[in-house]
C-alpha cells in the first residue's frame, strides 16, 4: 500500500519518474504551439491527483483547456455499461469541442473506454472523420479491448502521439512469442485462457457443447491476429516486465545465497521478499539490448519516455513508430526530442500539423487583449497604436521603434530613419535660395540706382543715410536666409538667429527713423514749432544705433549663457532624423522675436499716424502698407512655427525672413524707382514742395 511509510520504502517502480513524463507532454505541446487543448482523466483518486498537480503545471505554461472530462475506471464487465453511458455524456462534450488536441490520463483499461467514443459518436449522430483528434496519451496506458470489441474500428487512434517507458527490442523475442503452444503449456491456466478468447475458440472439455464453437488445436499462430487482439513487437510494458524479472534475478544472485542456489533451492525459494530489498536498491545491470538496469535512491527506474506515434491500418492493425524521446539524463535543453517530419496525422489535417488554438494568432502589428469571461489563451487581436511595433506573434503589448528608428507600414519591424536638412540638393532648398539670391540683386541694384542718383530731389527728402541702411539691411537679410540651408555647422548656428535678430531690428529701426522724421518734419512746419530741432540726421542716427545696441545686447547675453548649437531632432519626424539648430535658449529667442515685433508695432503705429499727410512731405503711406505686410507675415510665423516640423521649421523661417523683407522693399523703393527711372520729370523740388490743394 503506497500509503503505508513502511511498505513503501519496498515498493520498487519499473517506470521512470512520472514528472518527466509530465513535463515531456508540456514540452510536446509548446513544440507544437498547441495552447488549447481538452483533458481526459480517470474519475478516481489517480486522476484527481493529475487535475490538481499536473494540469497547473500546464496552466504556468501557457496551456490553456476547453474541457477536464472524466471516464470510470472499469474492473468489472458488469461497468462496460456504466462506461458506455459515461461515453454518451462525453462525446457531446469532445466531439463537439473547438481543439484538435486531447490529452489523455489514464490506465491500460482507459483505451477500452476511448474506442468507445467514435461507437458513442456514430450513435449521436456525429461524424468521426470531420472531428479527429490528436491524442497524446499516458505511458500508464497501452492497447486493449473488451472482446465484444472486436473488430470496432481503430482509424481514431491514427496519427495519436503517446508515451511509453523506453524500450528496445530484444533477441528472440519475436521467437518466444512463435513458440508459444498451450497444449504443450497445459500448466499456464493464464495463456490457455487468452488463446480461447483471443482465437474465438475454446480447449475440449466435457461440459462444452461442441456445437456451440470451433475447438482450439493449439496451432494457431499469433502473428495472423489483429494488431488490435495482440501484439507481436516488445512495447514498453513488456520491456518493463522483462527487466523487472532480471532486476529481481540479479538481485537473488548478488545475495548472501546465491552460492547456495543449485544446493539448496527449495531453502532459497522460502526467503522473504523484504530480504531481497537491498540488493535491489543496488543492483545495476546491462541487459541483452546492452541497455543499463538500474533504480535511483526512491526505487525508480533510472530511465525515460519514448514518444510513440499511432499509425492504422484499415486491416485493423497499426504500428508504433517512435519519433522522439524524453531523456531526463541528457544536458539542458536536449531533454526533450522529437522528428516532425517523421509524424503521420490524422487524415483530417491533410498531413499537415494540426493546429490547437482558442483563436488564431495575433501576427506582427497586432497586439492581443483578453476576452472577458473566457480561458486566459482566448483573446482578441488589435493593430498596433500609430508609432508602435510588434514583431512577433500573440504579443500582449506593442512598443516603440529605438529613436533611429521608425515603423515599417506593416508595424511588424523597425526601419533605419533617414538623415534629413533642408539642403541645396533638393528643389525647395534651391527655390527659397534662388528666391534669396534673386531678392539680394534686386536689393543691390536698387541701392545702385539710388547712389547713382544721391543728389535728386526724391532720394535727399526721404534721408539719404536712412535709405541707405535701410537697402543694406535688406541686402543682408536676404543674404542670412543663406545661412539656414545646408548642414547645421557650429558657426552658422551661432550666426542664424542672432544675424537674423540683428539686421532686422536694424531695418525695422530705419523705418521708425523714417517715419519718426517725416511726422517730425510735418510738425516743424507750423509756425512757432519747437520741433525743427528734432528734426535732422543726429535723431535718426540716435534710434537705429539704441535699436542696434538692444537687440545686439541680447543676441550677446543669448550666446554667452545658452548659444545655438547643432543638433538632431529624432521625435519631430516619423522617418527622418532631422539635423538642426538648436536654439540654447528658447527664452532668448523669443526675446529677439518680442524686440523684432515691439519696434515692427511701433513703426507701424507711427506710419499709421502719418498716413494722412500730404504727399509731397512723406512716404508714410508706403511705409503704413510695408509695416502692415511685415506685421502679417511675422504674426503668422509664429503659429506655422509652432505647427511645423523637421526641416519644414526652417523653410517656414526662409519663407517669412523673404517675405517680409520684400515686403518692405517693394511698397517703399518701388514707388521711387518708378520715379527716378520712369518719371523724372516729377523728380524735382517744384513738385516736392508743391502742396496739395
Amino acid at each position: 500500500m503506497m500509503d503505508n511509510s513502511i511498505q513503501r520504502v519496498f515498493f520498487h517502480w519499473m517506470f521512470p519518474d512520472g514528472t518527466h513524463q509530465y513535463d515531456g507532454i508540456l514540452q510536446l505541446l509548446l513544440h507544437f504551439s498547441w495552447m488549447w487543448i481538452g483533458v481526459i482523466c480517470l474519475n478516481d483518486d489517480t486522476g484527481e491527483k493529475f487535475v490538481q498537480n499536473v494540469l497547473p503545471m500546464f496552466s504556468h505554461g501557457g496551456i490553456c483547456f476547453d474541457f477536464i472530462e472524466r471516464v470510470p475506471k472499469p474492473t468489472f464487465s458488469s461497468e462496460v455499461f456504466e462506461m458506455v453511458t459515461e461515453g454518451f455524456k462525453a462525446v457531446s462534450v469532445i466531439m463537439g469541442s473547438t481543439t484538435n488536441v486531447v490529452v489523455v490520463n489514464g490506465e491500460i483499461h482507459t483505451i477500452m473506454a476511448m474506442r468507445m467514443l467514435p461507437q458513442a459518436a456514430e450513435t449521436e449522430g456525429t461524424s468521426v472523420q470531420t472531428k479527429a483528434k490528436v491524442w497524446i496519451m499516458t505511458a500508464q496506458m497501452d492497447f486493449t479491448s473488451f472482446p465484444f470489441q472486436r473488430g470496432w474500428d481503430i482509424t481514431f487512434l491514427h496519427g495519436a502521439l503517446s508515451f511509453s517507458s523506453h524500450s528496445k527490442d530484444l533477441l528472440g523475442f519475436q521467437k518466444f512469442l512463435q513458440m508459444r503452444n498451450p497444449t504443450l503449456e497445459k500448466d499456464d491456466g493464464f495463456i490457455r485462457v487468452f488463446w480461447e478468447k483471443a482465437f474465438n475458440c475454446s480447449f475440449p472439455h466435457p461440459s462444452l457443447d461442441k456445437k456451440q464453437r470451433g475447438f482450439c488445436t493449439g496451432q494457431e499462430k499469433l502473428e495472423t491476429l489483429p494488431e488490435s487482439v495482440f501484439e507481436m513487437s516488445m512495447t514498453g510494458h513488456s520491456y518493463s516486465v522483462y527487466n523487472a524479472v532480471y532486476a529481481v534475478a540479479h538481485a537473488l544472485h548478488s545475495s548472501k545465497f546465491r552460492d547456495r542456489v543449485d544446493r539448496v533451492r527449495s531453502e532459497l525459494l522460502n526467503q522473504q521478499p523484504w530480504q531481497l530489498h537491498h540488493f535491489l536498491r543496488t543492483v545495476s545491470f546491462n541487459n541483452i539490448a546492452g541497455e543499463e538496469v538500474s533504480f535511483d535512491h526512491n526505487g525508480k527506474l533510472v530511465a525515460g519516455y519514448d514518444i510513440i506515434n499511432w499509425v492504422t491500418f484499415p486491416n485493423e492493425s497499426f504500428l508504433r513508430i517512435k519519433v522522439g524521446m524524453m531523456d531526463p539524463q541528457a544536458p539542458p535543453g536536449k531533454k526533450f526530442s522529437i522528428h516532425d517530419d517523421a509524424i503521420m496525422w490524422p487524415s483530417r489535417f491533410n498531413k499537415s500539423k494540426p493546429l490547437s488554438r482558442c483563436n488564431d494568432y495575433c501576427y506582427p502589428g497586432y497586439s492581443r487583449a483578453k476576452r472577458e469571461g473566457e480561458p486566459f489563451c482566448c483573446y482578441d487581436c488589435f493593430p498596433c497604436a500609430e508609432g508602435k511595433i510588434s514583431d512577433q506573434k500573440d504579443m500582449d503589448d506593442c512598443f516603440q521603434c529605438s529613436e533611429d528608428h521608425y515603423p515599417n507600414i506593416g508595424q511588424d519591424g523597425c526601419l533605419t530613419k533617414d538623415t534629413s536638412f533642408l539642403s541645396y540638393k533638393e528643389p525647395l532648398g534651391i527655390i527659397l535660395a534662388t528666391f534669396a539670391l534673386s531678392f539680394s540683386c534686386i536689393t543691390a541694384l536698387i541701392l545702385r540706382i539710388f547712389m547713382r542718383h544721391k543728389d535728386t530731389p526724391i532720394i535727399k527728402a526721404n534721408n539719404r543715410n536712412l535709405t541707405y541702411t535701410l537697402l543694406i539691411s535688406l541686402l543682408l537679410s536676404f543674404l542670412c536666409a543663406l545661412l539656414f540651408i545646408g548642414p547645421p555647422a557650429k558657426i552658422t548656428c551661432f550666426l542664424q538667429q542672432t544675424a537674423f535678430g540683428i539686421i532686422f531690428s536694424v531695418a525695422v529701426s530705419c523705418i521708425l527713423a523714417k517715419t519718426t522724421i517725416v511726422v517730425l518734419a510735418f510738425m516743424a512746419t507750423k509756425p512757432g514749432s519747437r520741433m525743427r530741432r528734432w528734426v535732422g540726421k543726429r535723431l535718426a542716427n540716435s534710434i537705429v544705433l539704441a535699436s542696434f545696441l538692444i537687440q545686439a545686447s541680447i543676441c550677446t547675453v543669448w550666446l554667452a549663457a545658452a548659444p545655438p548649437f547643432p543638433d538632431l531632432d529624432k521625435h519631430s519626424m516619423t522617418k527622418e532624423t532631422v539635423l538642426k539648430c538648436n536654439e540654447g535658449s528658447v527664452t532668448m529667442f523669443y526675446c529677439v522675436l518680442g524686440f523684432m515685433g515691439f519696434l515692427s508695432i511701433v513703426s507701424f503705429t507711427v506710419a499709421f499716424l502719418a498716413r494722412k499727410l500730404p504727399d509731397s512731405f512723406n512716404e508714410a503711406k508706403f511705409i503704413t502698407f510695408s509695416m502692415s505686410i511685415f506685421c502679417s507675415v511675422w504674426l503668422s510665423f509664429v503659429p506655422t512655427y509652432l505647427s511645423a516640423k523637421g526641416k519644414y521649421i526652417v523653410a517656414v523661417e526662409i519663407f517669412s525672413i523673404l517675405a517680409s523683407s520684400a515686403g518692405l522693399l517693394g511698397c517703399i523703393f518701388s514707388p521711387k524707382c518708378y520715379v527716378i527711372l520712369l518719371r523724372p520729370e516729377l523728380n524735382s523740388r517744384e513738385r516736392l514742395i508743391r502742396k496739395k490743394s
